[in-house]
């Protein structure tokens, strides 16, 4: 025996059963919101750590593989520390600002990360002109590419415009269903 309590659908996202009337309303999302939770907020972001230990890695694979690199003075902690935490809190400031004036923000913010990304190389390509050696700028090449694919990939994933759009708070527990 089963009540009309069963026979109603289920939410998508709560779980939760739906009164009748809203059977047959439109559930495309709305213009994205703001982005909100982990990523907005200025003393968090967790890609202060991955980019840090990006670069790390990178500088020490860059030493192994270009032992005239070893001392270079581009490669010291505190050098590329300051810069990397600054451009992560650029972009954590940007993602916001994108998902509230983009309809399709995750298409504009990769494209902004691209163009970033190679304004910041012209700086790695001016010290190559004065003179700088070029395996050392290859490896700060490389490690603007991988801050960029860190900060990129975890702003978008860490808040989605998606689930901004609905209101809901990254890591709320949801079960995505496609269709």
């Amino acid at each position: 025996m089963t009540t009309s309590r069963s026979r109603r659908p289920r939410c998508l996202l709560s779980g939760h059963a739906q009164s009748p009337g809203s059977l047959g309303q439109d559930r495309r999302p709305p213009r994205a919101r703001p982005a909100e939770g982990l990523p907005a907020r200025a003393g968090y972001h967790p890609g202060y750590r991955r980019s840090l230990a990006a670069d790390a890695v990178l500088v020490t694979i860059g030493q192994a593989v270009f032992p005239g690199t070893r001392g270079y003075e581009h490669f010291q902690f505190a050098d590329y520390a300051k810069l990397t935490v600054i451009g992560i809190v650029i972009a954590s400031a940007a993602w916001p600002v994108v998902t509230r004036i983009a309809s399709a923000p995750r298409w504009l913010f990769f494209r902004l990360a691209i163009l970033v990304t190679l304004a910041l190389w012209l700086p790695d390509v001016y010290i190559l002109y004065l003179g700088q050696p070029a395996d050392a700028v290859a490896v700060l090449v490389v490690m603007h590419l991988a801050i960029a694919l860190i900060s990129y990939n975890l702003l978008v994933r860490l808040a989605p415009a998606s689930l901004l759009a609905r209101g809901l708070r990254p890591g709320a527990g949801l079960v995505y269903r496609a269709g």
